[in-house]
């Protein structure tokens, strides 16, 4: 069954607006849980303009379900991932004044940089995933860095999702296809939504687990969080 991990970096940024603790980080990501939430993820920024370094330590020590931590491994997310051991980390090529996640590691060209990355968090016991376009290639790469996942970059998909469904999701059906026979589990993540979560779920059927953040906290200010959690959780297994 796909996982359904509800990524709450909108719910920081909402918080960090008025710099107090108004909406609790804490209390919504354990409300994520109770609704029904199969994981947590976050993506900390150097700038720190939504998840703080502090929310993955305060919510390392309440969390019950799966803990994921995306990122570009460079010093302060290093040191972060070594010191909290998430469950997963979620390797993520970001640029420093990136808004939000654009493309996926080339893990041809950086593929010995991602093998000692891959090399130096799974001696920790965590879990590792490269964030990657739909390439068999990069797929490949991955898979001889030593990743255990890799996260599908879906923007493209969603994008082309509504003009044309089926050649929206061709791309993926193959890498997914490669990974899986390479050993490696399959996640997805970025723009996925009510409308098209369904599709990539039942045409991916080996989908490991979905990141949700930006569309889910949207839908949740007319649904409610609870309700929201449920209706993504329904898409994933009707």
């Amino acid at each position: 069954m796909t996982r359904l991990s509800v990524n709450i970096n909108k719910i920081a940024t909402i918080r960090n607006a008025r710099g107090g603790n108004n909406p609790d980080l804490i209390k919504a990501a354990l409300d994520c849980e109770r609704f029904g939430a199969e994981g947590i993820t976050i993506h900390p920024r150097p700038d720190e303009r939504h998840i703080r370094y502090q929310d993955a330590y305060d919510l390392k020590k309440v969390l019950t379900t799966e803990f994921n931590i995306e990122g570009n491994p460079e010093g302060k997310f290093i040191t972060l991932v070594e010191n909290v051991k998430p469950h997963q980390v979620t390797l993520v090529p970001d640029a420093i004044d990136a808004i939000t996640s654009n493309a996926g590691w080339d893990t041809v060209k950086h593929q010995s940089f991602l093998k000692e990355m891959c090399d130096h968090f799974k001696k920790l016991g965590i879990r590792v995933s490269i964030f990657v376009d739909p390439q068999a290639s990069y797929v490949e790469g991955a898979a001889k860095a030593g990743a255990d996942r890799v996260e599908l970059y879906t923007e493209p998909y969603a994008t082309a999702f509504h003009a044309d469904k089926v050649a929206a999701i061709k791309d993926y059906i193959e890498a997914a296809r490669v990974a899986k026979s390479l050993g490696l589990g399959v996640n997805a993540g970025h723009d996925l939504d009510l409308f098209n979560l369904n599709y990539l779920k039942t045409t991916i059927p080996d989908l490991d687990e979905v990141s949700i953040g930006h569309a889910l906290i949207c839908d949740a200010l007319y649904y409610g969080l609870e309700n929201t959690i449920q209706l993504y959780l329904r898409e994933l297994k009707k």
